[in-house]
């Protein structure tokens, strides 16, 4: 019997240490013609500057890289109309990859409508991207903090279901202690 809980504890410890591990997130937008994304952790570590990021097309093919600057951030200009993939290796066995599909990607050069003969006192082009990164710059902490607390949460729940274990194991030896008084008397 005693060995079973031996055995019992060690393969908690086992659990536990997967229970601390995080997990890797990335994410891409579109920032005018480019691709701007985001490669990190869930606990809202974000890679090194000068990670590489890799990007594939669906066939695996590899059609282009970039780095990491010191915010976590990566830029990407597409050249071809097709899925990409961005895979960022980040050590110790965490990779981050997603995929961004083609009516994800920003609209090519080629397919942009002609600019009118009279332009507006403002350019509706440069005001949508002003727009965009305001908007991406408010939503970039909000995402770390979500990612941050999934990941708090799913840690208290495993926690949580240890804490329910340990405690049925200790209603069961204090039913068996029971039993042995009894069998005593």
């Amino acid at each position: 019997m005693p060995k079973f809980y031996i055995t019992a504890f060690f393969a908690l410890l086992l659990m536990t240490d997967q229970a601390l591990a995080h997990k890797v997130v990335g994410s891409g937008w579109t920032d005018g013609a480019d691709i701007e994304g985001e490669v990190g952790f869930s606990n809202g570590d974000m890679a090194k500057k000068g990670t590489v990021v890799e990007v594939f097309d669906a066939d695996d093919n590899k059609i282009g890289e970039t780095t990491v600057t010191e915010d976590g951030l990566f830029r990407f200009t597409p050249t071809q109309a097709v899925a990409h993939t961005f895979v960022a290796n980040l050590g110790a066995g965490h990779v981050a990859r997603f995929t961004m599909g083609v009516d994800e990607l920003p609209k090519m050069a080629a397919t942009q409508t002609p600019t009118p003969a009279i332009a507006p006192a403002f350019d509706p082009t440069d005001l949508q991207k002003m727009i965009a990164k305001a908007v991406r710059q408010e939503v970039q902490p909000l995402r770390k903090e979500i990612a941050s607390y999934k990941e708090k949460n799913n840690m208290q729940a495993i926690l949580g279901g240890i804490g329910y274990i340990f405690g049925l194991t200790g209603v069961v030896f204090y039913i068996m202690a029971r039993r042995k008084e009894k069998a005593a008397v």
